[in-house]
């Protein structure tokens, strides 16, 4: 079952989508949550419907679903542009808030899924939350403001400069976007989290490299507390979208999570 809301978030409305397993309401038991976190320019959706799909697989291993778009994606209310790194932050924490709070929820089994952008900001949450006690991160971007300059072309930071904003993808995006992805450095926060994290990347990702799950693993693995699996596929591209890199990706996530659901019980 799939229910579409909205979450608020300061004076907008978040286009959320909730997946519940099929057995949602008609057992006496509480579920895990897990929150999808989408990358630049994203949505709920995912390219080639990822986190459609994704949010399906996953009820299916007893857990409720929650993706959403962040301001100013998808069919979110406001400006993605004018947005900046805290703002995510805050709307993932309003994202969690809501979904803590449906019926039959088990509050202390609380998962981030973040994609590329998506986990930097996944990690930086779960660093602030203490809810969040687990990290699932694919594809995630190791060095916001260099990462996401590459994808865009530095020749649009001169563009900044000039006007004070740059067209990509008919997002117009601004200096405060811009600085935002400067201010922040996820690899040198990990020993903030103390939660279990799953890294998964692919070998032929062509917008993040996959040293960058490399280096997070390294840094997770430098903690006193919480344990850090890393599933490197063979071929995958930043998205996952051929059908043996997603079957991979799904069957090692709902794996993990499984087993980590398990061991916490």
């Amino acid at each position: 079952m799939i229910r579409h809301i909205s979450i608020r978030w300061e004076d907008r409305e978040l286009a959320a989508a909730i997946h519940y397993p099929d057995s949602y309401g008609k057992e006496n038991k509480k579920y895990p949550v897990i929150v999808i976190c989408h990358g630049f320019v994203g949505t709920k959706v995912g390219i080639n419907r990822l986190f459609v799909k994704a949010s399906k697989e996953l009820s299916l291993e007893e857990c409720v679903i929650v993706r959403f778009d962040y301001a100013g994606c998808g069919e979110s209310e406001g400006d993605y542009g004018q947005s900046c790194i805290d703002d995510w932050i805050s709307q993932t924490q309003s994202v969690i808030s809501h979904s803590l709070g449906v019926e039959h929820i088990d509050r202390e089994q609380l998962v981030l899924i973040g994609h590329s952008l998506g986990g930097a900001v996944a990690l930086l949450t779960a660093t602030r939350d203490q809810r969040v006690k687990r990290l699932v991160l694919w594809s995630a971007v190791g060095h916001p403001f260099k990462d996401i300059t590459a994808i865009v072309g530095e020749e649009r930071l001169e563009v900044l400069k000039e006007s004070g904003e740059f067209d990509y993808q008919g997002y117009s995006l601004r200096e405060n976007f811009i600085e935002s992805l400067k201010k922040y450095h996820p690899l040198k926060l990990v020993s903030k989290f103390n939660g279990d994290v799953l890294l998964i990347h692919g070998t032929a990702d062509e917008e993040i490299s996959v040293n960058h799950c490399y280096n997070y693993y390294y840094a997770f693995r430098t903690r006193k507390q919480g344990i850090c699996d890393k599933r490197i596929i063979n071929g995958a591209n930043h998205t996952f979208s051929s059908g043996a890199a997603y079957s991979q990706l799904i069957h090692e996530t709902k794996q993990w999570i499984g087993q980590r659901h398990t061991l916490a019980i």
